[in-house]
């Protein structure tokens, strides 16, 4: 399909480039201009015998295009939990409420919860996520029948999936479906074995792959660490190789300066989830910290059973807000390397190298956000604003490959928000009575 989208203001987040006027053209997947419309000509000049016929040409109104942001860590298919299991502390959440709720949960459950988040995703300008759940494939074809981009990672433990599984995902998903990928990785140190946890780190040897994990998400995972191998949560997993071809982890509250400096060496992501770890007491990440030392910085929403909102732009503010607070300091995190963390880390911490930033030849991964609203106006730095007063209301187109999948509220995928609905609510009929 080709799409011309012109009258925009457009923020490519390139190194250096400021936000600039002017148009973006699609051609199927890949974005072929982008620029201020003075030099279209050369477009034709490389390909005289090219003829393009506009399947649609979009009048931005003076509205801002830009990447789509990346939900570095998420586990979709808990939709069927949100609001399920509140104000619980962290071990009863896990062991009372939710490993129950999910032992009654098969493939073709998590497939219609996870299209359920799809339709959230896209409502909040998210083009792509970094997902952890139970069922690898079912999860593949709910995102690819939605149209929607998403990387997978291992959550192999001591009671679900297994190693084997996670390298027979790793093989199989990297081919079947243009749209999903797969990354090595676990749930976390204190749900596995330690002979278990050799295994993953033999792969990431094996195929020279990161490894991605939740880390040092609270105290007492630390200290159980610590306790059983006299060190943390990442020293330990450094010790046996885990992350000697890079990989991140999710959450990062606890850390300490030698796990930074282990972070920073092997070049790991921090990904951070703020909302969720403020709704389960976990803690404040050291946003700060990571930055000072070159450790780069993600931004997920982690599940909706935990946050309970998959929604980028309260967890933007969250990520400075709460690094002023921590750090006090009004000057940390700019919001513009918070836009940064939503856009092009996520990106490169989930491998997508060619989903990082709006450039000729990348691929059509952008949304729509409108200014004419009244919390954008009136108009000082756009980036700020988006951090400090935008909201999902701002969202008014996300297009994924090329494809429009949702605009102006209305969704353009292969089910209907009623049918996903009804689904989800038999689903939770069923489980939870």
């Amino acid at each position: 399909m080709n799409i011309r989208l012109y009258n925009a203001r457009i923020l490519s987040m390139k190194e250096g480039q400021d936000i600039f006027a002017g148009e973006i053209w699609v051609k199927n997947d890949r974005i072929l201009y982008i620029g201020d419309g003075s030099d279209t000509d050369q477009i034709y000049q490389k390909s005289p015998n090219t003829c393009i016929v506009w399947d649609r040409e979009i009048d931005c109104k003076g509205n801002l295009l830009m990447p789509g942001f990346k939900n570095a860590h998420t586990h979709s298919g808990m939709t069927l939990m949100r609001s399920y299991a509140d104000d619980q502390p962290l071990a009863d959440w896990l062991n009372q409420m939710i490993f129950p709720v999910e032992a009654k949960m098969n493939g073709e459950d998590i497939y219609h919860l996870s299209k359920l988040a799809i339709l959230e995703y896209l409502t909040s300008g998210i083009t792509a996520v970094f997902d952890m759940y139970l069922t690898p494939e079912s999860i593949a074809d709910a995102f690819d029948d939605m149209g929607m981009r998403c990387v997978q990672v291992g959550g192999v433990n001591d009671f679900s999936q297994s190693p084997e599984l996670v390298e027979e995902m790793y093989l199989k998903l990297n081919k079947k479906y243009p749209l999903q990928s797969y990354v090595l990785g676990f749930h976390a140190e204190y749900t596995c074995q330690k002979g278990l946890l050799e295994q993953i780190a033999a792969f990431s040897h094996k195929y020279k792959a990161p490894v991605f994990t939740h880390l040092a998400e609270t105290e007492s995972e630390v200290a159980g660490c610590v306790e059983r191998y006299g060190m943390t949560p990442v020293a330990f997993l450094d010790s046996i190789g885990m992350f000697d071809y890079g990989g991140g982890g999710y959450h990062c509250v606890h850390v300490t300066e030698e796990d930074i400096e282990i972070m920073k060496k092997r070049g790991m992501f921090a990904v951070t989830n703020p909302s969720s770890n403020l709704k389960l007491a976990s803690g404040v990440a050291p946003v700060s910290n990571f930055l000072e030392n070159g450790v780069k910085v993600a931004i997920g929403t982690d599940g909706p059973a935990s946050n309970n909102c998959l929604d980028m732009f309260r967890e933007m503010f969250l990520v400075t807000g709460l690094a002023k607070v921590k750090q006090k300091d009004a000057q940390a995190v700019d919001a513009f390397e918070v836009l940064k963390m939503a856009t092009v880390n996520g990106a490169l911490a989930m491998g997508l190298k060619e989903a990082d930033i709006l450039a000729q030849g990348k691929l059509a991964d952008l949304i729509m956000i409108d200014l004419n609203q009244p919390n954008m106006q009136p108009i000082h730095n756009i980036p700020k604003n988006i951090v400090y007063s935008g909201s999902k209301q701002n969202v008014i187109m996300t297009m994924v490959n090329g494809k429009i999948l949702y605009e102006n509220g209305t969704f353009y995928v292969s089910d209907s928000p009623e049918n996903i609905y009804r689904k989800a609510e038999q689903i939770k009929q069923r489980i939870i009575k």
